[in-house]
């Protein structure tokens, strides 16, 4: 094999395994220790960082550098990364542009075969209905954020108006982030949702978790003391965010309850959501489903449309009771 080819190679089996002997890597080469060395040599002045490790056979380590060297993948990485790009201005993070011109970049150099399988596997973005728009997150503060809770240093900032959307659900606004500055939080996790961004922190004055809306956020500089990780409630960042969501402290919905409904499970299931469908007979379901309010619970029942009955709990048939005279006010009016 050429040279060119022959580099090309030690530097993809140098990135495939953390320790290479040297005598293995000539082995797969197929050329001598020396070759090998001059090889790796060659490497060096082309920026790539490889430390000799020691030992019986002695061998080489690609290590991190200072700057980003050129990279080598294999066929799925490559195909993971180009749909990893094209799926990435859904994060927002002000990252569109960059993952459009790292798209490009990579495409040019795909080899034919390559792009054919990456051009069939088109990928069109739909928006829920209800889905919050995307939100324009500045990449610095993304990364204040990110090394503040690497490090486990407090936090002061400024936040925007408005309340935390993705708390905005909840009964008396559980979990919402409310507003007022200067904030000083123990940052713990960033998660993003629908297209926008949000910072799990231990709020130090209100001794509670916030969310907070990431494009709200102004962080104030410089960092402020270190601090003893807390750990989140339930011990699951994804589950506790879900509940925060849905206006609970935990990861169930505060409210659940069931109907029967006068519709066969088929009609049912493809718009149940996270409810439990159990079929009674040809014409009639059982749906059991949860929400943040009585009363909210009892609405989204009613969206199926057919006569129903309610099977429990009290709660639930109260709220039906109060719907409908709101509705029958509403009907007069």
């Amino acid at each position: 094999m050429t040279t060119t080819s022959r580099l090309l190679t030690l530097l993809s089996l140098l990135q495939a395994r953390r320790d290479w002997p040297g005598g293995v890597l000539a082995s797969r080469l197929g050329v001598s220790d020396r070759t090998v060395r001059r090889d790796v040599e060659r490497l060096r002045e082309m920026g790539y960082r490889i430390q000799a490790t020691t030992g019986l056979d002695g061998g080489y380590r690609l290590e991190p550098g200072s700057e980003l060297p050129p990279l080598l993948f294999d066929e799925e990485q490559t195909i993971a990364v180009a749909l990893a790009l094209r799926t990435a201005p859904t994060l927002g993070g002000g990252i569109g542009e960059a993952a459009v011109r790292a798209l490009t970049t990579i495409r040019q150099v795909m080899p034919g075969r390559l792009r054919h399988r990456l051009d069939a596997l088109a990928v069109t973005v739909v928006d829920r209905p209800g889905d919050a728009a995307p939100a324009d997150v500045s990449l610095d503060v993304l990364s204040t954020l990110a090394n503040a809770i690497r490090d486990r240093v407090t936090l002061r900032f400024d936040y925007g108006e408005g309340r935390d959307a993705g708390a905005a659900g909840a009964e008396g606004g559980a979990g919402a982030a409310e507003t007022g500055s200067p904030r000083r939080v123990e940052p713990h996790h960033l998660v993003t949702s629908a297209g926008r961004w949000y910072l799990v922190a231990w709020d130090l004055d209100r001794a509670d978790w916030r969310l907070y809306r990431v494009d709200r956020v102004r962080p104030r500089i410089p960092a402020g003391a270190p601090f003893v990780r807390r750990t989140v409630p339930g011990g699951d960042v994804d589950a506790f965010v879900s509940a925060r969501f849905r206006g609970s402290d935990t990861a169930a919905w505060p409210c659940r309850g069931s109907v029967v409904l006068d519709l066969p499970a088929s009609a049912v299931a493809p718009f149940a959501g996270d409810g439990t469908v159990t079929a009674i007979d040809d014409g009639h379901c059982r749906l059991e489903a949860g929400s943040w309010s009585w009363t909210a619970l009892a609405a989204s029942f009613g969206r199926f449309d057919a006569e129903l009955e309610v099977v429990g709990p009290p709660e639930l048939a109260d709220a039906f009771t109060l719907l409908a005279s709101r509705y029958a006010r509403a009907a007069r009016a």
